[in-house]
């Protein structure tokens, strides 16, 4: 009992971060152990199943309740979640030109189920809706799910008596605190998951095409590290970077290790009740921006394409990377909707100039190649941004109704911190 409250006592990012040490190092020991994995796959397996039902009684709860509903706060998050999604691959764009690559083409990949075009990524993502609710509960569809549990929301609110609202809270309390117990148990997930990886990839995923890894992460990190803040700060006017660091630590930490937005909702529901945001705002922004906030998948849409159109010699000019930039734009909001993620949109916007088919397919096989890193890098920036700028309009919102932003901002509200 003593070793378990030690546990619990000690910082949540100290005990994931020894995790993290301990499983790299077993991975350099002892590699291709087959227990030490299922520690990350018992990990990320539980957060994947209880999201989806975590998602959708914290709705219906939150619209039950009435305490607050939509207002401003969550138009503006939708408008950082795709505002920043355009800006990313605007600065993907910028870093294409800056440091043009070419690489070696591997062999076709299996692309038997990418989208043939955007409106087809958007007819899938508005159709998806409508689906069988059980089906998106089951599937994690998080569109259909957040369209059923506002519906639900809506009706318990006006016809529910008392007492079933009360039970429906106390449901979503349970859910949250079975959560929590999951979470708590992170250090252990990080080492199996950062164990995994290490034992089967190593540092030869650096090698053949390091380059254009380099440019991908790079850019991601310019996004995370500048662009973003510059964002915040135009919303707050205050020093974002605490707020940007937190979300980083806490988030994207945890996220690029799943690998999964959709296993990160519920750390970041966490962390938007530790910020001291609304319940009724982030239930419903942070699933929701699992689907539309998608910085990273903007950003590699972007840079395989132009990559793609450097390697077999095909000028693209600005006016045109622009256009691939807005395109990037709307697939990146139906990646999420898409089997195989971001890679399976780059033969369609490699369409847009032109590219042959053939050396698409390629493409999205180099990315397989280096999909470890990343996606890792991909998931931990979309999923960081859902917090971040969820937290972004909700102290936008307190600046502009008189109230003070958190002590961590140099403001005057507690939060947990």
């Amino acid at each position: 009992m003593k070793i378990i409250e030690k546990y619990n006592n000690t910082s949540l990012i100290i005990r994931i971060f020894i995790g993290l040490v301990i499983g790299a190092a077993l991975g350099i020991i002892i590699p291709g152990n087959s227990v030490i994995p299922i520690l990350g796959s018992l990990f990320v397996g539980a957060l994947k199943a209880v999201a989806p039902i975590l998602v959708f009684v914290l709705v219906i709860s939150s619209l039950a309740q009435g305490t607050t509903g939509f207002d401003s706060r969550f138009g503006f998050v939708i408008f950082l979640y795709l505002f920043s999604t355009l800006m990313a691959g605007l600065v993907a764009v910028a870093a294409s030109f800056m440091f043009p690559l070419t690489v070696t083409l591997t062999g076709e990949a299996d692309v038997s189920s990418a989208p043939s075009g955007v409106g087809e990524v958007l007819e899938n993502l508005v159709l998806s809706m409508v689906s069988n609710p059980v089906d998106a509960l089951a599937n994690a569809n998080y569109v259909s799910i957040l369209f059923w549990a506002v519906l639900l929301g809506i009706v318990f609110k006006k016809l529910a008596k008392d007492a079933t609202k009360q039970v429906i809270s106390d449901l979503a309390d349970a859910v949250s605190k079975l959560v929590g117990w999951i979470i708590n148990l992170a250090p252990f997930g990080i080492m199996g998951l950062i164990y995994d990886t290490i034992s089967e990839s190593g540092l030869s995923i650096f090698v053949d095409y390091g380059k254009l890894l380099l440019l991908l992460v790079g850019t991601m990190l310019v996004v995370a590290l500048v662009l973003n803040p510059i964002l915040v700060f135009l919303a707050i006017r205050a020093n974002p970077y605490p707020l940007v660091f937190r979300c980083l630590r806490e988030s994207a930490v945890m996220a690029f290790f799943m690998r999964s937005s959709a296993a990160n909702i519920p750390v970041n529901m966490e962390l938007c009740k530790k910020l001291g945001l609304d319940e009724d705002i982030y239930s419903v922004s942070i699933p929701l921006g699992a689907t539309i906030n998608m910085d990273g998948a903007a950003v590699v849409i972007t840079i395989m394409t132009m990559t793609a159109a450097n390697t077999i010699g095909l000028e693209v000019d600005i006016p045109s990377a622009i256009i691939l930039s807005l395109l990037s734009t709307l697939a990146a909001c139906g990646t999420s909707g898409v089997a195989g993620g971001s890679l399976l949109l780059i033969p369609m916007a490699c369409s847009l100039f032109g590219i042959p088919q053939d050396v698409a397919m390629q493409m999205v096989g180099v990315g397989y190649i280096i999909n470890v890193i990343q996606d890792s890098f991909e998931t931990a920036l979309n999923s960081s941004g859902d917090a971040l700028f969820t937290a972004t309009a909700e102290y936008h919102h307190w600046k502009k109704n008189g109230k003070s932003l958190p002590t961590f901002l140099g403001g005057e509200t507690k939060v947990d911190i």
